[in-house]
């Protein structure tokens, strides 16, 4: 059964399968600007497994460059996910997801640029930059 994923205002909609590959919380600096947040919660998937299934012309695509791009609701600027490592895989953020996914973060990256005024408090795996898989 498909995730179902949409935009904040609901111009966009996506469906992804509940299949990603990886997990985890990203606290790259690029992360923290891209949502004004302490860090961003992603899950890795083949771009085969992802659709936008209403609003296509809502999507807009930012930061597009050889690795990838950033995909964004042009109408609500809502982050949607990032087509990245050499547009082999996407990123799709888990918080726009209408429900869970199986696969939950197992890990943080990039924590040697985490905002310093965050406190990681689990006990995940923590890399400096990426781990082997990411």
């Amino acid at each position: 059964m498909p995730l179902q994923g949409r935009c904040y205002c609901g111009a966009v909609h996506f469906e992804v399968e509940d299949a990603f590959e990886y997990a985890g919380y990203c606290h790259c600096q690029g992360c923290q600007r891209r949502t004004g947040s302490a860090f961003n919660t992603y899950a890795g998937i083949t771009p085969d497994k992802i659709r936008v299934t209403q609003g296509a012309e809502h999507v807009t695509h930012l930061a597009e460059g050889p690795q990838g791009f950033d995909a964004y609701c042009r109408s609500c600027l809502s982050p949607l996910y990032s087509m990245v490592r050499d547009r082999e895989y996407i990123h799709v953020r888990l918080g726009t997801l209408d429900a869970s996914p199986s696969r939950k973060p197992d890990h943080h990256i990039y924590v040697a640029f985490k905002a310093p005024w965050h406190e990681i408090t689990d006990d995940l795996p923590q890399f400096a930059e990426l781990p082997p898989h990411d």
